[in-house]
């Protein structure tokens, strides 16, 4: 299997913004008129620019709201919402943003954990890019250009339409659109042995606060490094040592195999009206079944893993299966962009630089069956993550960390009550796993977002504010990213909750 290189071909506006209040008349007006003077098609602009009063309004905000959470009647609103179809209507949308001074929000999937693609607690517009969806594949010299509304699984399609032997190191889940998911790094199941999508980016066009159109040359090395990813007493002894095992086994093991680890608080089969902790393994090797046999019976017989066991695919069928799609489902599925569908979910991140001990793992599984609900998804690191210096992108969780642990919890029942309950349960939990993470930062991943770890406005003291995220998601890169980010956007125009500050400005 062979990897391709990226370009990307959207408009990934850097740091973003904010926001969401009753929309009037005048805003509309003055947003309109703004736009028919700064872009190439006039006569055409109303058509993209979606007030509260339009009757598609409402589809248009729900299909990419991928939180349940966020999709209620007292979640704030944007003022309006724009869909550009073409690259000058980007570039306007800014500067007429700016010229109405209101805050704008950039969604490209709306898979953001905690929304702030499209929403805030002041007056904001939406720049939806879903109508940016080109993927354009030469097979020839190993590259793809996407633009930044394409999906994941739109991305994984097209370079299957073309190449059966191809393949893109990125996510597992098919409706992520590729602007917030490379701007995060690009994380998936191949990172043990081709790293990251952001590690594959060769180009970039990106909108700058002045709404000019830059590519890689123009934009310069700085801001174009900046934008590369700028959940018992009764507990089963056999479960503690398996996970014990799995981390010293995962994260050393052949670069070729990925093993994701799930723990959960299940019902117990042997004693009843108890809970115990269930561990699966899932992996994914490129090679054959053979193959991952007689290495796992090598390195972690404790898993008595038999072919029987396995699956032989190619690598888009193995996308399919991640993705939860049945066997033999036709790659057209990933096609399936999913509108409007959403869960109630809450996630959270950390960190593990040392392995936990069978003591404390057994003590962290009490307290996983006292909450009830959340559970842990361990993804493992080392391989080629270890070969990658932490400063080469933004992202700077490489050599050093074992694995990344994703707290994962989803309801189906929609109400405040139900979401406090769930909520606590998963910030107990990370708050009885403090003793076992990184330190100094307790380190996260952007891309599982989380505004429990901090915020900030665009006071006085956006940068201590942003400093306290900042160096949970960048570690030492912060500082870099500070720089670049007041160099080419000074007053701090593409803003969110948890965006890159600027430097504090000197008296």
């Amino acid at each position: 299997m062979r990897e391709f290189h990226l370009s990307l071909a959207f408009p990934l506006l850097l740091l973003h913004v904010c926001s969401s209040w009753a929309a009037s008349d005048s805003v509309y007006d003055a947003f309109l008129k703004c736009l028919q003077t700064n872009t190439n098609q006039s006569d055409q602009v109303s058509n993209i620019v979606y007030s509260q009063t339009n009757a598609s309004y409402s589809i248009v905000l729900r299909n990419y709201i991928r939180n349940a959470r966020f999709n209620t009647s007292s979640t704030s609103k944007p003022l309006l919402i724009v869909t550009p179809t073409d690259e000058s209507h980007i570039g306007a949308v800014v500067i007429c943003a700016k010229s109405i001074g209101t805050q704008l929000k950039i969604r490209s999937g709306g898979h953001d954990y905690e929304g702030i693609s499209y929403v805030s607690d002041v007056p904001f517009i939406i720049l939806d890019m879903f109508n940016f969806k080109s993927v354009s594949v030469d097979v020839d010299d190993e590259s793809v250009w996407v633009q930044s509304g394409a999906t994941v699984g739109e991305l994984y399609y097209r370079i299957w339409e073309k190449s059966k032997v191809h393949a893109f190191p990125a996510g597992i889940c098919p409706t992520v659109g590729i602007g917030g998911h490379i701007s995060g790094g690009g994380y998936g199941n191949l990172l043990r042995n081709f790293g990251l999508a952001v590690d594959y980016v060769l180009d970039a066009q990106i909108v700058d606060v002045n709404g000019k159109l830059l590519d890689r040359k123009s934009m310069g090395e700085d801001l174009f490094w900046a934008i590369k990813g700028g959940g018992g007493a009764n507990q089963n002894s056999t479960t503690t040592d398996i996970v014990y095992k799995w981390q010293q086994v995962a994260p050393s093991i052949d670069n070729a195999l990925f093993m994701r680890m799930l723990l959960q608080p299940i019902s117990s089969k042997v004693t009843k009206k108890t809970k115990t902790v269930r561990a699966s393994i899932i992996t994914e090797y490129l090679g054959t079944s053979d193959q991952l046999v007689a290495l796992l019976d090598k390195e972690f017989p404790e898993l008595g893993l038999k072919k029987e066991d396995c699956m032989e695919m190619s690598w888009i069928d193995s996308v399919l299966w991640w993705a939860n799609f049945d066997n033999g489902t036709s790659p057209n599925a990933m096609l399936d962009r999913e509108l409007d569908s959403a869960s109630f979910l809450r996630r959270k991140s950390d960190y593990v630089q040392k392995p936990i001990s069978k003591d404390g793992l057994e003590w962290i599984f009490k307290k996983l069956i006292e909450q009830g609900k959340p559970g842990f998804v361990f993804n493992p690191y080392g391989g080629k993550m270890n070969e990658v210096a932490a400063s080469e992108t933004p992202f700077p969780h490489r050599k050093g960390n074992l694995y990344k642990i994703q707290y994962s919890v989803n309801w189906d029942e929609p109400g405040v009550e139900y979401e406090r309950n769930y909520t606590a349960q998963v910030r107990r939990l990370y708050s009885y796993m403090t003793p076992f993470v990184s330190k100094n930062p307790r380190s996260a991943f952007l891309n599982y977002r989380d505004l429990d770890i901090g915020t900030s406005s665009n006071g006085n003291d956006s940068y201590e504010k942003g400093k306290i995220y900042g160096l949970k998601y960048f570690n030492e890169n912060f500082d870099r990213l500070v720089k670049v980010k007041t160099a080419v956007d000074p007053d701090n125009f593409f803003r969110n909750e948890q965006s890159i500050p600027t430097l504090p400005s000197k008296a």
